[in-house]
């Protein structure tokens, strides 16, 4: 393995959408999501790990998410879990994390990750991590992974990449918002935009440059601390400053603003996993396209429902369609999933009461 490639694993989400399995206390990255009897951050963790020393994989968690790492992942050390004081989105973390990787090893090419992905061909990922890496070893590169669109999608961002480019690896000319319906459509008629998947490759040497060009605040900010990077001042520095920091995404912060910006477009089936619909799609369904995890059920005249239970009952079901039904420690959710982006507002609503 290559001592030269780390990766940077994103863990600190809360994936209210998933509620009321997934929780602030306890969120979807650290639960068996698919019923395939991993936890979804061990299966990216497993992923990662084929290309990546596991002891070059640093995970990016909340404070209070630190004891769920460690007992999931028992190879990892506590060294390797970096942990946040406050929400500051994406990009801190990912300059926090890069100057300490570049401390250890100035020639490092890093991965960074989400932990709660789906993804199909993990032998198609990772060849098409190591051709990222290739690339980014020799190319002053911020790369990215982009995921080929299978229906006009509006809940993702977009990446337009140059048509003109016949190289597998194509230059970027810009990332897109997440657009309304007839945008969508008119991008995948395009034939050269790609999902954001938020999987992004580069050297250390190319990132920490771009954040000194473009987040020159945040980055002096974060070079106070070189000194105590790996060391067990560490923390301390990171507890004193890192709320300090501006919320602010990786995308906003260097990618938009970036001219050197490269897309490989996946040749991986791939899903977020953001919401009960899309976790439908990837399980196995029965002849009505009803997916049932780790419970019993009899379904009479019901089709596309999603059914998920902790409990030790019969559930019994009949002339429910397109449906969200979750049985959980004390909760009984019945939703329709033509709503299942007003979950976020719910879980909201209950916490305000």
């Amino acid at each position: 393995m290559n001592k030269n490639y780390y990766a940077i694993l994103m863990a600190g989400g809360v994936g209210s959408r998933f509620w009321p399995v997934s929780t602030a206390e306890f969120p979807k990255q650290f639960h068996d999501m698919l019923g395939s009897g991993e936890t979804l951050i061990q299966k990216t963790f497993s992923r990662l790990s084929k290309l990546i020393p596991v002891e070059n994989i640093l995970i990016l968690t909340n404070e209070s998410y630190n004891h769920l790492v460690l007992e999931q992942l028992p190879m990892v050390k506590q060294e390797q879990v970096l942990l946040e004081p406050a929400m500051r989105n994406t990009a801190p973390c990912i300059l926090y994390a890069s100057l300490k990787i570049q401390k250890q090893n100035p020639n490092a090419v890093i991965v960074v990750a989400p932990s709660d992905h789906w993804i199909e061909n993990e032998d198609a990922f990772t060849k098409n991590l190591q051709q990222c890496f290739d690339f980014c070893t020799h190319e002053n590169a911020l790369m990215t992974l982009g995921i080929q669109p299978t229906f006009p999608n509006t809940g993702f961002g977009y990446i337009e990449y140059d048509k003109t480019d016949a190289n597998p690896i194509k230059k970027v000319n810009q990332f897109r918002e997440k657009p309304d319906y007839e945008t969508a459509k008119s991008f995948l008629d395009s034939g050269n935009f790609l999902w954001n998947g938020g999987i992004f490759i580069w050297s250390v040497k190319t990132i920490t440059e771009a954040f000194s060009e473009f987040q020159p605040k945040m980055n002096d900010l974060f070079l106070k601390g070189l000194e105590s990077y790996n060391t067990s001042d560490e923390t301390q520095f990171i507890e004193e400053n890192y709320a300090l920091a501006e919320n602010i995404s990786i995308d906003y912060a260097v990618m938009e603003n970036a001219k050197n910006v490269y897309v490989l477009p996946a040749t991986f089936d791939w899903n977020d996993l953001g919401t009960w619909g899309s976790l439908h799609e990837k399980l196995d369904k029965d002849e009505n396209n009803n997916a049932v995890v780790n419970a019993k059920v009899l379904l009479e005249n019901s089709s596309n429902n999603i059914v998920r239970s902790d409990a030790n009952k019969l559930i019994i079901i009949d002339g429910l369609h397109d449906y969200i039904i979750v049985d959980k420690e004390g909760i009984l959710l019945i939703y329709p999933k033509s709503k299942e982006q007003d979950i976020k507002s719910i879980v909201k609503k209950l916490e305000q009461n």
